[in-house]
């Protein structure tokens, strides 16, 4: 599946216009390079990806102030009763990152894919929390994830990371960029609410999944390692 299918076609709709659309396409390398160093660095393959020609911004109530920006998402869907695992990037995030921002938040989205599957491979996925805050949801999705240094070995990538994501992400720099050159100019926005963002699978849908013994093999040693790493923060 070509990632970009979906922003070439809204761009031939003339949702994108051509100025948009050129320096996406141009910077869209940066983002196969970061695929290509994660999946380096982990030794596991990329999930699927695709980028999303719209900005992608959610808040905890319709009628709220409050909101937050979603550069990329980990999305899991049942199709023909086959599961597959999709991360969704924001065009915005490829028109205006940065390299190590773009590589940070491909990597966090990677370590949301193997929490999931870790969940997954385990039956602990028959419902996911949902928080009534963003706040309180960054602080959770952070307290869940598998330890960075556990995963890869890229010293570069890991302080990309330390950097971007110390207690949730914050970039100013590229959500004012993306607010200027995008929201302002009226370009395509996708409102999603929290709950929205959270997983569910029915114990029927989970028990469909197969995983690869040697990929559940390789969860469990990445389990280990980030628990013997949690410990010694504590410590």
């Amino acid at each position: 599946m070509d990632p970009l299918i979906r922003f070439k076609d809204a761009h031939s709709k003339g949702l994108i216009p051509d100025d948009v659309y050129d320096l996406t396409i141009e910077r869209f390398p940066i983002t196969i390079s970061g695929i290509n160093r994660i999946e380096k660095a982990s030794g596991i393959r990329y999930p699927i990806a695709y980028v999303e020609p719209s900005l992608v911004i959610t808040s905890p109530h319709p009628n709220s102030y409050e909101f937050g920006i979603l550069f990329a998402r980990t999305i899991p869907v049942m199709f023909d009763e086959k599961f597959q695992v999709v991360i969704q990037i924001s065009a915005p995030l490829i028109a205006y990152g940065l390299k190590g921002t773009i590589h940070a938040i491909l990597a966090h989205e990677f370590l949301h894919f193997l929490d999931l599957m870790r969940k997954i491979s385990k039956m602990e996925l028959l419902s996911d929390e949902i928080s009534g805050n963003l706040f309180e949801n960054v602080y959770s999705d952070e307290t869940r994830l598998f330890e960075p240094r556990a995963v890869f070995k890229d010293r570069t990538l890991l302080n990309h990371i330390t950097k971007k994501f110390p207690a949730g992400f914050h970039d100013f720099k590229l959500e004012d960029k993306v607010m200027k050159f995008w929201a302002d100019r009226n370009l395509p926005k996708s409102n999603i609410s929290l709950d929205a963002n959270t997983v569910k699978l029915s114990a029927e849908s989970l028990s469909k999944i197969k995983l690869d013994p040697q990929f559940i093999a390789k969860l469990e040693q990445l389990e280990e390692k980030s628990c013997k790493i949690h410990k010694k923060q504590l410590y």
